[in-house]
């Protein structure tokens, strides 16, 4: 399944992805504000890559490798909706990681909004959840605005600032969906299945 917003595209990731996840998660600066640190080496890339390719093919959603409409070939983050254990949870994760020469355009709001249209709209899911650091304000903010709600500060892993769990259910994205189209101009998304 692949997205197309105003700026960008959103596509199923595919295995010759490999170099540019490498390039993006391995990259200390895009790691500033994960406890885990970056991707150590092309065999983690590669079995975290396989585990995206799976959960597609499993479940017909997962995370998109993001690029820009005029330079699709050119790969700008990754994000999306995973599995994720946290802090004893089971939840649907958004999550999204972009190179640093996309940062401050606001790719992280337009992608987080489109992975919402799609997890509510087309995969009909019930509850989406968001984690940031509490001292990562950037992302908190994104979170925000695109209609999430703080739910709890996690203390989730030993001598690291804890982490803010964002929720947003089916019912509140449809009342603040119905609440926008009434004051903003719609947000349209096209997806090919």
């Amino acid at each position: 399944m692949d997205i197309n917003t105003q700026r960008l595209v959103l596509r199923q990731p595919r295995i010759d992805d490999l170099a540019d996840l490498f390039r993006i998660y391995g990259d200390p600066a895009t790691n500033v504000y994960n406890p885990l640190g970056p991707f150590a080496d092309l065999a983690y890339t590669q079995t975290t890559l396989e585990t995206w390719l799976t959960q597609w093919q499993r479940e017909s959603f997962g995370m998109w490798a993001i690029s820009h409409q005029h330079q699709p070939n050119h790969i700008l983050g990754f994000g999306g909706l995973s599995h994720r254990l946290f802090a004893g949870q089971h939840i649907i994760n958004l999550g999204y990681r972009f190179a640093v020469e996309a940062w401050g355009n606001g790719f992280a709001t337009e992608a987080a909004r489109t992975m919402l249209i799609a997890g509510f709209e087309h995969f009909e899911l019930n509850i989406i959840s968001a984690t940031a650091r509490i001292h990562h304000k950037a992302s908190q903010h994104v979170l925000q605005k695109v209609g999430f709600h703080y739910c709890q500060t996690i203390y989730d892993l030993p001598d690291t600032p804890p982490a803010c769990l964002y929720q947003l259910t089916s019912l509140d994205w449809q009342y603040q969906t119905n609440q926008k189209r009434t004051r903003l101009e719609p947000f349209a998304i096209m997806i090919e299945s």
